[in-house]
Formats: C-alpha cells, structure tokens, sequence
C-alpha cells in the first residue's frame, strides 16, 4: 500500500458562521478595501496554508494573493517589503499596515464593521464572497528522501494534477521533517477529483522510493 492511511479530507467548507476563519475575514476586508482605493497593487499576503478558496475568490476579482512561509512575521515582512497594507493568516491573525504592525484583534473587529456598514450588508453575505475548497492530506512512507524534482514519474502525476485543476485548486508535495514520509496535500473544488489526483501522485512516489 502507498499510504500510511487513507487520505484525509479537512477543512469543511460552508458558509455557516462556525467555519468562518481568518480567510473570509481576509478576503472580505481585502474586498472592502480594494473598492475603496486602499488596496496597493490589488494585491493581500497570506501564508501557504491559508486555502485556495482564498486565493481563487481575490482572483475572480483582480486582487492578488502573494503567499509566505507560515507565521505572521513572514506576513509583516512580506507587506513591509513591497508596501502592501494588509495580510493575516487563517488563525485570525490579521495585519492592517495603515493602523498597526500587529494582528490586533480589536483592530480587525473594527475593519469588519466598517466593511459592513460600508458594504450595508451582515457579515454572513460578505463572507460568503468565498469558498472553502475541500483539502485531501496523504502521507507516503519512503526509504530515502530523494529531490522530489529529480523523480520524472512523480513531477508527471503532479504536472498532471495541476493541470486537471485547471488554476482553481493546488498541489503540495514535500517530506515531513521529522517522519519517512511524504505528505501530499491538495485542494479542489471537487473532493473525489483531488482524492483520485493524490492517490496517483501516492502511488508514484511509492513506486520511486517506496
């Protein structure tokens, strides 16, 4: 078997208020502040595990998503760098450059209400401008931990699933850092899609250094 396990689906997606996390406070705000010429470049910064629901709802309306190594000082730094004015993470840990350099949890309240009264809307329609796409998490127990881009078969399956999600979805694959594992990570809008798409890239990885 390829697997340590079956593949894992997380991060349920809704639009009910108990699954709301810091990328609908991101996308909403960034939302909010790009209609009123406050967003430079159009663009937000989060970090690679905020979902791609994220990455797509900003993208349908020309706002770009640039993406940082995990923690909220590689956010800050990121913003600071190219003079974006906000980032966060999806804890919640939201940045807004024009107020503060920290995620303030009284300031990012504060952004929300005035995106609504703004906006005239509850917050559960202005969350609403995104989804969260189902995440498939498989990991692969390996003899040696070969350069990913130095196995042909692999970089095929993960070309090939990329390409299947048509830019509207996304494929990790790395080595845990303390287990003989690969982890395979992939997010979709189709759950059965991204299951059969990282049991291929499993079986590859097995079959190369298994």
């Amino acid at each position: 078997m390829p697997t340590t396990g079956t593949p894992t689906a997380s991060w349920p997606w809704t639009n009910g208020a108990r699954w709301w996390t810091g990328n609908q406070i991101l996308a909403l705000c960034a939302l909010d502040l790009a209609a009123a010429g406050r967003l430079p470049s159009r663009t937000a910064v989060a970090t690679v595990m905020s979902n791609v629901g994220l990455e797509v709802a900003l993208r349908d309306v020309g706002i770009a998503l640039v993406r940082t190594a995990v923690g909220d000082r590689y956010v800050l730094e990121e913003m600071l760098r190219r003079g974006y004015t906000l980032g966060g993470e999806q804890s919640g840990h939201i940045i807004f450059a024009e107020h503060n350099t920290t995620g303030d949890g009284i300031v990012t309240a504060l952004q929300v209400l005035a995106a609504m009264v703004r906006a005239g809307k509850p917050l559960s329609e202005l969350a609403a401008c995104m989804r969260r796409f189902p995440q498939v998490l498989q990991n692969v127990r390996v003899r040696r931990k070969d350069d990913l881009a130095a196995l042909p078969a692999v970089q095929r399956e993960i070309q090939s699933a990329e390409a299947a999600l048509e830019g509207r979805g996304r494929v990790l694959v790395r080595y845990s850092g303390t287990e003989p594992l690969a982890r395979i990570m992939i997010e979709g809008p189709d759950e059965g899609k991204i299951y059969a798409l990282a049991e291929k890239i499993g079986a590859a990885i097995q079959a190369a250094i298994g």
